[in-house]
Parts: C-alpha cells; structure tokens; sequence
C-alpha cells in the first residue's frame, strides 16, 4: 500500500515540480504536441503552457522545443535536460515511495 500519493519538488517553499508537469512531459513526448498533451489531461492549453513557464523559469532549462509549423504541422518536443530531470524525478519519486511504505510499515504494524 503507497500512503504518498504525490510527490513535489520545492524551491524555498514554492512548488516547482510534480505529477502535473510531469505527466504534462511524459504527453508531449508521446504526442509530439503540447496542445495534445493538454487536451489529454483535460487542461487548457494556457494553463499547460503556464504550468511548462513556471517550471522552467524554476528549473533555469528549457523543458521542451517547439517547431513552427510548416507541411507537418508545429509541435513540441523534450529537450534533453528535460529528458534526464524525468528520469531523475522519476527516480526520486520512487525513492520517496519507498522510503514512506517502509516508515509506514514501521510505524503502524505489529
């Protein structure tokens, strides 16, 4: 049983990162499109587009790179340092997984 259900990255008391952004990542990856992404988490696309600022302003890397248009069509796609800080966030959000069913286990078993 996970009693966390989220887990948040702070910056001097300030929310910069969590499942939001990073489901918001993990759709425009897949879809190539921001606006898709967000139609997919049933968001606007200014408040994905908000959501992506703030968290880059935060982080001081851009998370993803947009083409313009054109026969294809425009679209988004993760940067780099995008890429690595999910595998990272992912990897820190299991960590704090486990660490709490561990603390919880300890705590309120027999």
């Amino acid at each position: 049983m996970r009693s966390v259900t989220n887990v948040f990255i702070y910056e001097q008391n300030e929310k910069i990162f969590g499942e939001g952004p990073c489901r918001l990542l993990h759709g425009i990856d897949r879809t190539g499109s921001l606006r898709a992404a967000a139609m997919e988490m049933d968001m606007s696309y200014s408040k994905a587009t908000a959501i992506l600022n703030r968290a880059e302003k935060a982080l001081k890397f851009p998370l993803t790179e947009k083409k313009i248009g054109g026969k294809g069509g425009g679209g988004s796609q993760l940067t780099p340092e995008a890429r690595e800080f999910l595998k990272r966030y992912e990897k820190y959000r299991e960590a704090c997984y486990e660490a709490n069913s561990r603390i919880y286990h300890e705590i309120f078993s027999k």
